[in-house]
């Protein structure tokens, strides 16, 4: 299986991105590519919770990993260290072997210069998903999650 790494700098405190990884309307708004919306089915933060994400191609010609458009997931918070990192446990909703796993999620948050550099990791990334648009897919959201927090901070 594969892992992705990207890095981000966010000018926000590490307790105030912590606070957007953990805020569902929050990720709503950033942990979403271009292209796509978004919906929180449910979100319960904290260690052992549940949640649940579509995300859905604005463009319907567009197929989604899951049905139709769409792609959901579900999983479970494993690990929460306020302001230093959180960690989910989360897999596809298909039956596309390809596409099927548990995936490990961690988000790690570096002091740095007066803000916070965000490393995200996406570990047992499965064979269906390339890595190149993973990556892109967390550059995307990063940059929504810091522009979300570096034009209103929490």
């Amino acid at each position: 299986m594969t892992t992705t790494r990207v890095t981000r700098f966010v000018a926000a405190p590490p307790e105030a991105v912590y606070a957007a990884i953990l805020d569902p309307e929050a990720v709503q708004h950033w942990m979403v590519p271009d292209g796509m919306t978004s919906e929180v089915h449910r979100f319960d933060a904290r260690e052992g919770g549940e949640f649940e994400i579509s995300l859905t191609h604005d463009n319907p010609a567009i197929l989604g990993k899951t049905e139709g458009a769409t792609d959901s997931f579900a999983g479970h918070f494993a690990e929460l260290v306020p302001g230093s990192s959180v960690v989910q446990v989360v897999q596809f909703e298909t039956d596309d072997p390809a596409l099927a796993g548990p995936m490990t999620i961690r988000y790690l948050l570096h002091e740095r210069d007066g803000g916070t550099e965000v490393e995200g990791v996406h570990e047992n990334l499965p064979p269906g998903v390339a890595p190149a648009e993973n990556e892109l897919g967390w550059r995307i959201s990063l940059g929504k999650l810091a522009a979300l927090l570096e034009a209103d901070p929490w």
